[in-house]
């Protein structure tokens, strides 16, 4: 597997906010956003095996799997392994390809629409009303244009899966507080959605 970098930190987004993690980013993706703070070109490969032995040296046992587009390169079998070592397993995914069923924290981040896939990568875009696993939470990363509702799979509700909006960092303080800003008018018009901060870059943490 092509490994960006795995470090020890805490969640900085969505519900697991502020637990104690391990990351593993993935190198490679079949997007290209403009936001995205992944080098692709800069990555090792690494067994399962070697992976495990590298995460195992920190307390937590809750690793994340990112990237770039981790649904790539994660199979079932490395999950198992994940288990097997006593960890509990999130994904971080962009939401065009299928996970595997035994993760037992499924985030999408659906990007598409506003995002076009890049020829970097393969793979075929999927529904995710097509998953035969449903994801746990939909991110949405807001910048003030999109709807947010035009991301929700075909089959959800108020309680599964969990919906949260997370304003877009563009780099600019004066449009990024606008865009905070949209993004809560819309959560206080639209209550089944949740706000993500990104706590790591409020607070200063990795």
């Amino acid at each position: 597997m092509r490994v960006n970098e795995i470090f020890y930190s805490l969640q900085g987004e969505g519900h697991n906010t502020g637990r104690a993690a391990v990351f593993v980013r993935f190198a490679g993706c079949n997007l290209r956003c403009p936001f995205c703070d992944t080098d692709f070109s800069d990555y090792r490969e690494m067994s399962a095996d070697e992976i495990i032995r590298e995460i195992s040296v920190f307390p937590a046992r809750f690793v994340v799997l990112t990237g770039g587009e981790p649904s790539l390169q994660v199979t079932a079998q490395f999950v198992d392994q994940l288990h097997e070592a006593g960890f509990e397993v999130a994904i971080e995914t962009n939401g065009t390809r299928p996970v595997p069923e035994n993760i037992d924290w499924v985030t999408v981040s659906p990007k598409e629409k506003t995002h076009p896939r890049s020829s970097y990568e393969g793979g075929s875009n999927v529904s995710l009303g097509d998953w035969q696993r449903q994801p746990d939470e939909i991110k949405v990363i807001f910048d003030g244009a999109c709807n947010p509702d035009d991301f929700l799979p075909p089959r959800h509700n108020n309680d599964s899966p969990l919906l949260y909006l997370q304003p877009c960092d563009v780099g600019d303080p004066l449009k990024n507080n606008a865009i905070v800003e949209a993004c809560v008018e819309y959560i206080k018009l639209h209550p089944q959605w949740r706000l993500s901060l990104q706590t790591h870059k409020l607070v200063g943490f990795k």
